[in-house]
């Protein structure tokens, strides 16, 4: 555990060069709460700064402080903030608008272009012993729930926009493509909305994640394999759920995952776009437009950590399973090393000792 007076990040500088190197310690602004960090995952945008120096329109153009899915303790309080006080165990959501642009003001603050969303190119993520955040982006965990499932929120809220832009609804049939932790938590938040049937496809070597898929009540998995073709899946997959699905969440980014989602989807159907993958894709479009399947996107989360916490506290799904590996701030080379050869599922950074007696608690 770093000294209270010491605030360890860990920097990304460019491809591969991951720094671990000591920052001051923020004062909170009138709005903001300081929170010393108790448990960090790792995201695959996180990797992909890392191993690629960006994703898409995001490049690095200043070492940045990875990571985004955290969970803490309040050590400081700005002026203004009633609902929190220093000790309160708290998530905290990473992306705010900036709140006076005419997105904010309809509430699409999750695509805000000059909102403050970590880790991006401009703004530094919470993978750090002191973080600072506005406090109405800090949502205090009752005391039944642990830091790893505070952490976890930031997925899982991620899952339930993503469920509630494909309008998934009781009865239904859902198909989840991938099985990493964001495809993993899409199906927990598709059954948690009512769907019924559900199947989740992944490459036929990530035979780890299709088991774990399994352990969280999929009703079947699908291994891709390298000659499989698009009807041949689309078959199996019908098989699976009894007929054509009724919401798709895409959560590869794939330009493969993309078309079989249309063909596989029945006539009137949503597919929901999550992962960032191929940047330009071509698409069965005369299939889907004569057939009215709605394509939707989805960026972040829109209100979603209040549902997910909620849902977690309540003890209707559970998150902790997703949860593959644990290292100290002081392994964070190792984590990452970890997490960008797939070996886990969810790879979790400790920045404060685990108390694996009390895992909510700090180690004083």
């Amino acid at each position: 555990m770093a000294p209270k007076n010491e605030n360890l990040a860990a920097l990304v500088y460019g491809p591969n060069d991951l720094r671990l190197e000591p920052r001051p310690i923020p004062d909170p602004a009138f709005n903001e709460v300081v929170v010393e960090v108790d448990s960090c995952g790792i995201c695959g945008t996180d990797i992909h700064f890392l191993k690629d120096g960006g994703f898409g329109a995001q490049r690095l153009i200043k070492p940045i402080v990875l990571g985004h899915e955290s969970a803490g303790v309040v050590r400081k309080v700005g002026s203004q903030v009633t609902h929190l006080k220093i000790g309160d165990r708290v998530a905290i959501e990473p992306a705010a608008g900036c709140r006076t642009c005419d997105l904010c003001k309809v509430g699409k603050y999750n695509i805000c272009l000059d909102g403050k969303h970590c880790t991006t190119q401009k703004h530094d993520g919470n993978c750090s012993n002191y973080y600072a955040q506005y406090a109405d982006c800090c949502f205090k965990l009752p005391d039944h729930v642990t830091m790893e499932e505070g952490a976890l929120l930031e997925p899982l809220a991620v899952a339930v926009y993503a469920g509630r832009r494909a309008q998934i609804g009781l009865g239904q049939k859902v198909i989840i493509f991938g099985a990493g932790p964001i495809g993993l938590v899409c199906l927990i938040a598709a059954k948690a909305m009512g769907a019924t049937r559900t199947v989740i496809l992944d490459l036929e070597h990530a035979k780890h994640r299709l088991e774990v898929a399994k352990k969280l009540g999929v009703t079947g998995v699908i291994g891709i394999k390298k000659d499989d073709q698009e009807d041949d899946l689309v078959r199996k997959i019908h098989e699976v759920l009894g007929g054509p699905a009724d919401r798709v969440l895409e959560c590869t980014g794939s330009q493969p995952g993309m078309r079989i989602s249309i063909k596989a989807t029945r006539n009137a159907g949503r597919i929901c776009l999550v992962g960032l993958g191929n940047k330009d894709v071509q698409l069965p479009m005369v299939d889907a437009i004569s057939r009215e399947i709605d394509i939707t996107t989805c960026m972040r989360y829109n209100h979603d950590y209040p549902a997910a916490l909620e849902i977690v506290a309540s003890g209707y799904v559970n998150v902790k399973p997703l949860v593959s590996h644990h290292f100290d701030l002081a392994n964070v080379h190792e984590a990452f090393r970890v997490a960008s050869q797939g070996e886990g599922i969810k790879i979790m950074i400790h920045l404060v000792p685990r108390d694996t007696n009390n895992p909510k608690k700090f180690v004083n």
